[in-house]
């Protein structure tokens, strides 16, 4: 989600946290993800009539089915609770992706994701929402290394009049055993590619994690986030869990 004007740059737009890696999901498989993430700290206030964002229980459930060896199409379905509005539906986004197959025997992984969606006004001030995503990682013995430079369109709401906005991530962790990983991811929002947002408006957050392998099958991230700016949440918890099912291929694995 897209928040260029200062005053939306405490809205709620901590719902599906995560860097990407340039791995799609395998032809036939389904991915199941779910999104947790609790805003410990974070705005007060509802500004422009988006709802504050401190103590708010964000989740988010991501489904992504790999179509072929360089393609998949993800789904999301995003949800708020608070107790002040109890548990809403927040929006929906679609996600195709590819990749550079293994063939071509790159150096780096690449993939590119685009992402276009819905998200409530109460959640949003831009509520139709653009962004294409180039990835590229690498893994280097221990280290992981994975950048996201991201860029963001608002087509409903006061940010369509600021253009294409430059969101970067980034990850860096490193393998402490065969099965735990630990590192820190970087999420930011930097504001118009044609004229950055000041610093202090901007969005910079810091979350160390760790990645659990709990098999083949699954996925485990766990992190706290500190906002390094006014304009950033201060203090969040995120985990993601998911899973890979052979929904498609279930039938010929059989006897």
């Amino acid at each position: 989600m897209l928040f260029v004007l200062c005053a939306c740059l405490y809205g709620q737009d901590n719902y599906e946290i995560q860097v990407y890696g340039s791995e799609t999901v395998a032809p036939g498989r389904t991915m199941v993800e779910l999104h947790n993430n609790f805003t410990i700290s974070g705005s007060k206030k509802t500004i422009d009539g988006v709802l504050p964002s401190e103590h708010s229980w964000h989740e988010t459930l991501e489904i992504t089915q790999g179509v072929n060896a360089w393609f998949e199409v993800g789904f999301y379905v995003f949800m708020s609770a608070n107790s002040r509005y109890g548990y809403q539906w927040v929006g929906d986004h679609i996600r195709p992706r590819v990749r550079a197959p293994e063939n071509w025997k790159w150096p780096v992984g690449v993939s590119l994701s685009t992402e276009v969606g819905y998200q409530r006004s109460q959640f949003s001030a831009d509520t139709w929402t653009w962004e294409i995503r180039p990835i590229v990682d690498k893994k280097l013995g221990r280290w992981y290394l994975a950048f996201n430079p991201a860029f963001d369109r608002s087509f409903h709401g006061p940010s369509v009049s600021h253009g294409v906005s430059f969101s970067p991530n980034f990850k860096a962790s490193y393998d402490v055993t065969k099965k735990v990983s630990a590192g820190v991811e970087y999420y930011g929002s930097l504001g118009p590619v044609t004229g950055f947002d000041p610093l202090t408006d901007q969005q910079q957050q810091i979350i160390p994690a760790i990645d659990v392998d709990f098999g083949p099958n699954w996925e485990f991230n766990f992190g706290m986030g500190v906002g390094a700016t006014h304009g950033t949440d201060h203090l969040l918890v995120k985990m993601i869990l998911g899973r890979r099912f052979n929904f498609w291929t279930a039938k010929k694995a059989m006897p």
